[in-house]
């Protein structure tokens, strides 16, 4: 018997580990490949770091295989791809958010545009083998200062930060090299995925735990909108596209298509935690201003359509994070 399989690249990271098990669940493959170089992009000696990792394929682990690599080297990449040959191969390993210390142009393009082209290169070296589907992780920070309320994946791209300007790149290499290579590609645009096992500092991640831990949550932004998305939701959506024969060579919002304010997002922890405070502060001008990412598009072509609330999502992560929480010693 011929075992199926895909490669997801920082598949051991937040957004990858639950696409895997949805893959899973769904007997899309028999296995899923994880490459990854077990990076950490965040303060390890801050006081309420949690490592999830271990955590993240509970149950799993007879059907997920770890590779230890990093997608830029080409080395590395080719091998891994030859060994196991997948149908599908999910782009994730990448910096995982727009707002890092010491963020910088090598490192962001390294990740979305070297190791995009190396693994699209790979894939048409390799005699015998047929890629069914690319699927490239960008990013909502593609869009840069969001010109419109809501936006689709025909409005303009002009990102206006490192992270936005590399994800836009890593797009423009898929597209190209996918075309040239004949290799059916989709492009998926997250916007503020947020949910359990999440340890990378998002701002959803920074305001759960200050309410559990009865710290002051700081909003910067009375009006800053996010389309904040439960990261079961994107995940579903990832796979939906990958394996939708029409979703070939698209690019689709995947996200929850309704934006919310930062404060919205604090009085829902209101209602979990009665007693928790925050202030209003201004806005990061780091960050562009965005609004809702619309889902029609998804919503038609993959029957795609979020199965949380944010309310639920919010009560399900926040119940994670009590029940896992380390004691602080």
């Amino acid at each position: 018997m011929i075992m199926t399989t895909a490669l997801i690249t920082g598949g051991l990271g937040f957004i990858g580990s639950y696409i895997a098990k949805d893959l899973l669940d769904n007997k899309i493959v028999d296995e899923v490949v994880c490459l990854d170089h077990f990076a950490s992009y965040v303060d390890v000696t801050n006081i309420n770091y949690q490592d999830y990792r271990h955590k993240r394929f509970i149950g799993y682990e007879e059907k997920i295989i770890i590779e230890r690599g990093d997608a830029k080297f080409y080395g590395v990449t080719q091998n891994v791809i030859d060994k196991y040959r997948p149908k599908l191969i999910f782009h994730l390993a990448s910096l995982p958010l727009a707002k890092i210390d010491n963020l910088n142009v090598q490192e962001a393009f390294e990740s979305s545009v070297t190791s995009t082209s190396n693994i699209i290169e790979i894939c048409s070296n390799i005699k015998n083998y047929n890629l069914e589907r690319f699927i490239y992780t960008s990013s909502s920070m593609v869009y840069g200062n969001f010109q419109e309320e809501v936006v689709t994946e025909e409005s303009s791209c002009k990102p206006i930060e490192i992270y936005g300007t590399a994800k836009l790149a890593g797009e423009i290499t898929t597209k190209g090299l996918c075309s040239f290579h004949s290799i059916p590609w989709t492009i998926i645009r997250p916007s503020a995925v947020f949910g359990p096992t999440d340890m990378n500092r998002r701002v959803s991640q920074i305001f759960v735990e200050k309410a559990i831990n009865g710290e002051k949550i700081e909003i910067h932004g009375k009006n800053e909108k996010l389309d904040f998305t439960y990261v079961k939701d994107l995940a579903k959506g990832f796979v939906l596209a990958a394996t939708n024969q029409n979703a070939a060579n698209e690019v689709f919002n995947i996200t929850h298509g309704n934006a919310h304010t930062l404060l919205d997002f604090v009085k829902i922890l209101e209602q979990i935690f009665p007693n928790i405070e925050y202030e209003v502060k201004e806005r990061d001008s780091f960050r562009p201003k965005r609004g809702t990412l619309d889902n029609s598009k998804s919503n038609k072509i993959l029957d795609f359509y979020p199965e949380y609330t944010l309310e639920e999502a919010v009560k399900e992560y926040c119940d994670y994070i009590v029940k896992n929480k380390n004691p602080i010693e």
